[in-house]
């Protein structure tokens, strides 16, 4: 919860405890229309009704009309954490209103202070970077950069911050390049300042000026605001947990080098192949730059497979016996993927996530890709491979030390560590179907960009 509480005065004691439930209630339903895993709705949901549950022990006979309002409530801080949530850049949040304890392995000789963790309100990924989140709705005159030394309860802001910076340092597979922090309510010139000069500090308020939080209920037939809530002055400053990534921005050209011999001119590689291709911004002899997209090997089979080029209607028209003789146990599987296509086609779904990136691939993929379309892919699905991999920069494996300090197990194999790991490691998202892996690496606590798409399987077309 956060530690820098509002006093919320609306009038009357009375009327403050009745809009503060009316909030609690509002923001129960934006979290169930949150697309976060289970666990993190419950964890916000749990502390929202623990809020609900406080206020609903006044009653209106506790106020009188010159009552002073002086009752402390959260849902302020809630609903700032809920608007953050929302934005459009926000991603793989394994991790809401939690404390993040340092690993005991890394606890010999740092301060008792530190090994006990410190709070954080979202663990996430931010424009393709791991992030901490950490809100404060309170009132900015009630900030103090300083705080009370002498005690070891009420110390200042600069303090929180240097036990943040301490705890992502010491964490490993959390391990944020930036901690983020939001002020709801502001904050003043002295403590903007002394983030600048003490943490170098830079502003992100632009990227969260564009879009309000508010909440609306159905009456009469019509949507109406009931709370609306403006964030137009909040403060959002990032710190920056390490000095950048020092990486080679090239990659040898060699690595360009097409797959496929056959020539274009032998087989139509389809519309929707072809448009698809154009959607992704050319590899420039190798050099990474701009906004990267990563594919595993799921990405590139779906891009290239019959089923996503037009081969739908002859799978269909194949008689029963000879695709159960083709596919074996995949039949089923392979038939859903029809039906899907034929409902929504994937190649207008994956435009979207690549649409203005440049695609890479790790050479873990690039060998598996070639491997598979080389004993399953038919003329049509091997020409589309190479023209595909003339579009693509091939990297080396280089998973991020986040992705292998992860402890290897079935779920978590070594090689999907390497392929997202690789991802990670250039800040780009992973477009994938293997949302087993997805789901594994959430549940360990740390964030992970990636893009989710439809399977699709190689047809031999």
């Amino acid at each position: 919860m956060d530690v820098y509480q509002e006093r919320d005065n609306f009038g009357t004691l009375g009327a403050t405890v009745e809009e503060a439930k009316k909030r609690c209630e509002a923001v129960m339903d934006a979290v169930e229309a949150l697309h976060l895993s289970l666990s993190c709705k419950r964890t916000l949901l749990r502390l929202i009704q623990s809020e609900l549950s406080f206020l609903s022990r006044f009653s209106s006979t506790d106020f009188t009309p010159n009552s002073e309002p002086s009752i402390c409530v959260n849902i302020g801080h809630l609903e700032a954490v809920v608007h953050i949530l929302k934005h459009p850049n926000i991603s793989g949040v394994p991790r809401v209103c939690k404390t993040i304890l340092v690993p005991p392995s890394t606890q010999s000789g740092i301060h008792s202070t530190t090994s006990k963790g410190a709070h954080v309100d979202i663990v996430c990924t931010f424009d393709g970077s791991p992030v901490w989140f950490i809100v404060s709705d309170r009132n900015p005159k009630y900030v103090s950069w300083y705080g009370q030394q002498e005690s070891s309860k009420k110390k200042g802001l600069r303090a929180r911050v240097q036990l943040l910076l301490e705890v992502a340092h010491y964490s490993v597979t959390l391990k944020p390049t930036s901690l983020i922090f939001f002020f709801s309510n502001g904050l003043d010139g002295f403590t903007r300042q002394k983030f600048h000069s003490e943490f170098g500090a830079i502003d992100l308020g632009s990227k969260f000026s564009n879009f309000d939080f508010n909440f609306s209920e159905e009456l009469g037939g019509e949507w109406i605001d009931i709370l609306a809530r403006s964030y137009h002055h909040a403060s959002v400053l990032e710190i920056k947990v390490d000095s950048p990534r020092d990486v080679n921005p090239h990659v040898p050209k060699e690595s360009l080098v097409a797959y496929s011999s056959v020539k274009a001119s032998d087989v139509n590689l389809g519309g929707s192949f072809n448009t698809l291709l154009s959607q992704m911004i050319s590899p420039y002899n190798g050099k990474l730059d701009g906004i990267l997209i990563n594919f595993d090997t799921t990405a590139l089979i779906a891009i290239v497979s019959g089923i996503s080029n037009g081969n739908t209607e002859k799978l269909l028209a194949t008689p029963e016996d000879e695709l159960k003789t083709r596919f074996k146990g995949n039949y089923e599987f392979v038939i859903g993927q029809v039906m899907s296509e034929i409902r929504n086609p994937i190649h207008m779904d994956i435009a979207k996530s690549i649409s203005g990136r440049k695609a890479i691939i790790c050479e873990s993929v690039s060998s598996e890709f070639k491997e598979l379309v080389s004993m399953c892919g038919g003329s049509n699905e091997k020409l589309r491979a190479g023209e595909l991999l003339k579009h693509v920069v091939v990297v080396p494996d280089s998973p991020s030390t986040r992705m292998t300090s992860l402890p290897t197990t079935r779920k978590l194999a070594m090689k999907n560590k390497i392929v997202f790991g690789t991802g990670d490691h250039w800040h780009a998202p992973t477009l994938t179907a293997n949302m087993g892996f997805v789901r594994a690496v959430l549940q360990t606590g740390m964030s992970l960009f990636t893009f989710e798409h439809r399977p699709r399987a190689l047809t031999g077309d």
